[in-house]
């Protein structure tokens, strides 16, 4: 077998769904199976597997035992030459194997290989390609320097190139070297486990790389939403980090504490008083062939078009003046929206998909806030 999808799954049952279905195509023609570890989830994420997705391996554990474990457990089950970690919210093209594994291998010293993000709104996520947060460039960023080296600014979006940390919602790796190194460390709960175990890889003499030709949308708001708690668990995690691979003697450690200290109590103090914003979209671009007018449930002004009609989705987004474009998957590709999501977001629209066979469209409206999923009757 050539691949192994592994997917931990935490109560975002609609966006799992989603995340299946994509990878089922993405899968056809390539030897590989799924595999989705439940932590314990308190919607119907089980429930829905076992009905629509019965040749998915589901482990369902009795306990929540964070990401890097159940990971681990996926890990151990994969019968494929690689391994994918993929996070549930997120959405991947039919020419992704395809596209990545002749290049993976071909690298003989392969550590893991990433992609590009790009959030719900099509926005570029820098994190897919990072520097080492070594103290100092970790500093450098909370002080808002950004060109210190933490993001990889020498390789462009769409670059294919070495890089030093990837992000944990999208990692291909050979299963013998994720093992070799001891998979994701399990004193991470949750963040920070992605970076050790690139740093791992690197210092096992393996070379990580970004594959920007690839686009993979990653509803980060829904499984990495920057609100307090996120900030608590991405605290803990980096010194965590810091004291296992970094030694600091005297000042520098006084520095260390005092700098991640003064960036956490800014970012709980700017999240604490941050509005709330909602969405009132009221002009909606749907491209599919569905009648979904009489399954709304919403006060929807919208104009529907063909999805043949999609080379001129940028003169309708303009002079209909759209707020919103819906996309019905039965109708078009999984990759086709992915490119056409990429393309339109300078127009400041949001979008939402209609995953074939389902009641519910699906996306996000801003990086930070959770996701949205819109049900039809």
């Amino acid at each position: 077998m050539k691949v192994s999808v592994v997917i931990v799954n935490y109560n975002v049952r609609y966006f799992l769904e989603q995340c299946l279905l994509s990878v089922e195509k993405a899968l056809q023609g390539i030897s590989g199976e799924i595999i989705v570890v439940d932590n314990v989830s308190i919607d119907t994420s089980c429930q829905m597997m076992k009905k629509r997705f019965p040749n998915v391996t589901l482990v369902e554990n009795k306990t929540n035992v964070g990401f890097s474990k159940a990971n681990n457990q996926g890990a151990q089950l994969a019968k494929g030459d690689y391994v994918l970690i993929l996070n549930p919210d997120t959405v991947v093209g039919e020419s992704l194997f395809n596209e990545i594994l002749p290049f993976a291998d071909a690298q003989q010293d392969l550590g893991a290989l990433g992609v590009r993000l790009i959030d719900g709104t099509g926005v570029f996520l820098p994190e897919s390609k990072r520097g080492l947060p070594t103290p100092k460039r970790s500093l450098g960023r909370m002080l808002g320097m950004h060109n210190g080296g933490y993001y990889a600014n020498y390789l462009t979006k769409d670059g294919i190139g070495k890089i030093d940390v990837l992000v944990g919602a999208f990692m291909l790796l050979k299963k013998e070297r994720y093992l070799e190194v001891g998979g994701f460390d399990e004193d991470y709960f949750m963040y920070g486990e992605d970076i050790d175990l690139s740093y791992k890889l690197n210092k096992a003499g393996y070379t990580n790389y970004y594959f920007g030709k690839s686009v993979v949308i990653h509803y980060k708001g829904e499984s990495t939403r920057k609100d307090v708690k996120y900030l608590r668990h991405f605290y803990g995690a980096m010194n965590i980090f810091y004291r296992k691979h970094f030694k600091f003697s005297g000042i520098d450690v006084l520095l260390m504490k005092l700098g991640v200290k003064l960036w956490f109590l800014i970012k709980y103090f700017q999240l604490s008083n941050a509005p709330i914003l909602i969405e009132d979209t009221q002009k909606i671009l749907f491209v599919g062939d569905r009648d979904i007018f009489n399954d709304l449930q919403l006060n929807k002004e919208i104009v529907k078009v063909s999805p043949n009609d999609t080379i001129k989705l940028e003169e309708f987004i303009r002079e209909k003046k759209i707020e919103e474009v819906w996309f019905e998957e039965k109708s078009m590709s999984y990759q086709e929206i992915i490119n056409h999501i990429g393309t339109h977001r300078f127009h400041k629209v949001l979008f939402k998909i209609l995953p074939n066979s389902t009641n519910f469209l699906i996306g996000s409206n801003s990086a930070d806030g959770r996701g949205e999923v819109i049900f039809l009757k």
